[in-house]
């Protein structure tokens, strides 16, 4: 982080609890490094960014603002003795309150200590709700055998879901980003029309968070863990940005395919039309030097050592969940059980510790899960036993 605008993006992300692993590490090792610098944002700049944070109310906010505040005052005792100019006062406030809601309100984000004042979802995904959580914490249970209407916090409607597809309204006008997240369970899928237009499928075991509405003037940015297709609206001025953990894929409108699940070494990004650009999440994008992707390429990041590198694919294979199709490339047979059971929402127990790290290519087209295991056995000799939701390969 060189500069002053670097700083200060880094740190709304952490604040909002945006932040990757590696992106905490480096706000607070910056922070106690550059401890009385100009860097720091005012009192009032932190409690504005405390107060965006998803699922918090204002209420909630101001208790823990005015705990830190506090904190911060009885911190610089010490501080004003050695330095005991009037209008330096509000400057080393500031910097110990920044640093307080560095430390104490990032790093219990991230480890869940607020959960009992908001109300935050235990989500199990092998449970057969669709969840949509709301802004304030609280929950939606979506049937996609149903209808529905979301709402906002002071009763406005600001979306309607018929079926397997939720579509927000466009007309909203906020001064300030508001997040939804919704949350598919193994063995569904579902659609979702963000307020611009854009279209995403998603595939099951998937969470996708997102603004309820965009704003003017800046990146329409979505933070995406598991499998999606992505059919964005196009709009120059305001380029689409998929977040997936430590990487960034930026379009302006355009069908491409994000798959982003926990098990895989590698993040995958398959372009079928248009132009994306990869790069590190902790990066700004610059053209001249991250991977564009061409249509009718796969550019895959590496978790790992945050490489990129690209390939020319059929798309097709890396489309086909859409329509119920599933595609296994080169991928361990651990991977693949992983897979079976979000798409199938079964239990697989596999007691053949061998099989586990070799290597398989299989395509299956909507077939059930019986005839799936069935390929295996027939083909690489692999013996099971399924009984109700439970498959044991001895």
């Amino acid at each position: 982080m060189n500069s002053n605008s670097e700083i200060k993006s880094l740190l709304q992300k952490f604040v909002l609890n945006q932040c990757t692993p590696k992106e905490i590490d480096e706000v607070v090792a910056y922070y106690k490094k550059n401890k009385l610098t100009d860097d720091f944002p005012s009192v009032e700049e932190v409690q504005n960014l405390l107060y965006e944070i998803p699922k918090m109310n204002q209420e909630t906010a101001d208790s823990i603002f005015a705990n830190i505040l506090a904190s911060a005052k009885e911190e610089n005792k010490t501080v004003i003795q050695l330095h005991p100019k009037k209008s330096n006062f509000k400057k080393y406030i500031s910097i110990a309150a920044s640093i307080l809601v560095l430390v104490s309100v990032g790093l219990a984000y991230k480890q869940g200590v607020f959960n009992k004042t908001v109300k935050e979802v235990s989500f199990d995904f092998k449970s057969s709700d669709i969840v949509l959580q709301l802004e304030d914490g609280n929950v939606q249970i979506i049937s996609e055998h149903n209808s529905s209407q979301v709402k906002d916090k002071k009763g406005n409607i600001i979306g309607n879901q018929n079926g397997d597809k939720l579509v927000y309204e466009m007309e909203s006008d906020p001064e300030k980003l508001v997040y939804n997240t919704i949350k598919i369970p193994y063995g569904k899928k579902f659609q979702l029309q963000l307020s611009d237009g854009t279209l995403v499928h998603l595939n099951s075991g998937t969470t996708l968070k997102y603004p309820v509405k965009f704003i003017a003037g800046e990146n329409r940015q979505v933070f995406l863990n598991g499998e999606a297709f992505f059919d964005v609206a196009k709009d120059k001025k305001h380029p689409f940005v998929v977040n997936a953990d430590e990487l960034n894929v930026r379009v302006l409108g355009t069908h491409f395919n994000v798959s982003n699940y926990p098990e895989d070494d590698l993040t995958d990004v398959v372009l079928v039309e248009g132009s994306v650009g990869m790069y590190p999440a902790n990066e700004e994008f610059d053209a001249a030097k991250n991977t564009i992707l061409k249509p009718g390429y796969k550019g895959s990041f590496n978790k790992a050592n945050e490489s990129i590198f690209t390939k020319a694919v059929i798309t097709d294979i890396y489309t086909s969940w859409i329509n119920g199709g599933l595609t296994f490339r080169n991928m361990t047979f651990k991977n693949i059980i992983t897979k079976l059971e979000r798409r199938y929402n079964v239990t697989i127990v596999n007691k053949n510790e061998k099989l586990a790290a070799e290597k398989f290519n299989a395509s299956f087209n909507e077939e059930s899960i019986e005839k799936v295991m069935s390929y295996f056995n027939d083909i690489h000799g692999i013996n099971y036993t399924i009984k109700n939701n439970q498959i044991l390969i001895k």
